[in-house]
């Protein structure tokens, strides 16, 4: 598994060098203030991670709203194809980066991953014309290399996990009900 994971790591690195450039910045999915930090690392190719997605939405949306929870969304490239649909998720977001535009786009290409079919940059560019996503190219190095750090220093080795700092403590859950519990208690 670490193998494949480094093997992947590659991959990432190698797709930013060829990845276009546009308007300048980092774009990083980060949201709200609340004082309760939430990391949560998926892969758009796990079946768990698209199975959770629709239950802990609405969750993640009422913290936000009620200011009680920070997010970051970390794309983990556990299959080949992730860097690339990372790096449009991180296209997707740069023009408008807000929960809703972030869950949109996530859900979207979490479909696309489940058709398998969408297996080239050209396939992913007309699944998200096709479906309204519209995205602003940049450079994502910054934000990849953000998206290894917070990787490396959880040590994520399996999704969905998802890391809860709060007052000082760290607690991590791995697993759909996991996550889902640890999500509800916060609420």
């Amino acid at each position: 598994m670490k193998r494949i994971f480094i093997s992947l790591m590659v991959l990432m690195s190698t797709l930013l060098l060829t990845a276009d450039t546009g308007a300048q910045g980092i774009t990083f999915p980060t949201f709200g203030t609340g004082p309760t930090e939430v990391i949560l690392f998926t892969d758009y190719f796990c079946p768990p991670c698209r199975a959770m997605e629709p239950h802990a939405e609405p969750i993640l949306k009422e913290l936000l709203k009620k200011n009680v929870i920070t997010l970051t969304l970390v794309d983990v490239p556990y299959n080949q194809l992730t860097p690339l649909y990372a790096r449009y998720f991180l296209y997707a977001i740069h023009g408008k980066n807000d929960i809703e535009s972030a869950f949109r786009a996530r859900n979207t290409l979490m479909e696309a991953a489940a058709q398998r079919q969408v297996n080239s940059e050209e396939k992913l560019i007309n699944f998200l014309r096709e479906r309204s996503i519209h995205y602003v190219t940049y450079e994502v190095k910054e934000a990849f290399n953000r998206y290894n750090m917070l990787i490396q220093e959880e040590k994520i080795d399996a999704t969905p996990t998802c890391v809860v700092i709060r007052a000082g403590k760290k607690e991590k859950m791995v697993g759909i009900y996991d996550i889902l519990n640890a999500l509800k208690r916060l609420l």
